[in-house]
């Protein structure tokens, strides 16, 4: 039964800020580090044994995999990194403080920003065509999903085992297609920094079980 490991990255500096990060390439925290490391010693407990990782260029997400690999035992896994992994691009909001943000615009328009499917927040105004001016979910999982149907999804069906060291919202789209889940029902999705969140599939890719890696009890 091929198992699919997600884990967001651990804590960023602008997560510990609390600002809009999106696209901006920021580190890790030291707890986000720490994060990080404990989500490899996690997947070493359970016997998790990957064949293949996948990440976004944006470098918390290549740290925290990297991270993962190493505590697990594991530097030897291929790591392919994609640029349709990355975080939601956030516009006109990337590098504001959300606190601020709220304060200026309402917290009811914040969180439509923030946890809508499919309404776009302020662009940046940007002109290079080549950079999205601002990403929803619904466009997030429109740029991500081709990577899940011609590298993950094929990955999955050869019975390879998979680590994706990503983001909060990426993951979220990809998990609203693997289990398909509705708009509304999406919304109420949320991917914590740590631990790390497992499916097991059938050979179709239909879900066998779904959970957060945890110690082992003594």
């Amino acid at each position: 039964m091929p198992k699919l490991v997600f884990a967001r990255h651990g804590e960023s500096e602008w997560n510990l800020a609390n600002l809009f990060t999106g696209w901006a390439d920021v580190d890790l925290s030291e707890n986000g580090t720490k994060q990080a490391i404990e989500a490899g010693k996690l997947i070493k407990e359970a016997g998790i044994e990957f064949d293949i990782a996948y990440t976004s260029v944006l470098k918390r997400a290549i740290k925290t995999t990297n991270l993962a690999l190493e505590y697990s035992d594991q530097l030897w896994v291929p790591v392919v990194k994609s640029w349709r992994l990355n975080e939601r691009h956030y516009g006109g909001l990337t590098g504001l403080n959300k606190a601020d943000a709220a304060a200026k615009h309402g917290d009811e328009q914040v969180h439509i920003w923030r946890r809508s499917y499919d309404v776009l927040p302020p662009a940046m105004g940007l002109e290079d065509s080549l950079i999205p001016d601002a990403e929803n979910l619904k466009v997030t999982l429109e740029r991500a999903l081709p990577f899940w149907e011609d590298q993950i999804a094929p990955a999955l069906k050869e019975g390879k085992n998979v680590f994706v060291g990503a983001h909060g919202n990426s993951i979220r789209a990809l998990v609203k297609q693997i289990k398909k889940l509705s708009d509304d029902e999406i919304m109420d999705v949320e991917i914590p920094n740590f631990p790390p969140l497992v499916f097991e599939f059938d050979d179709n890719l239909n879900v066998q079980n779904e959970y957060y890696l945890a110690p082992k009890k003594a």
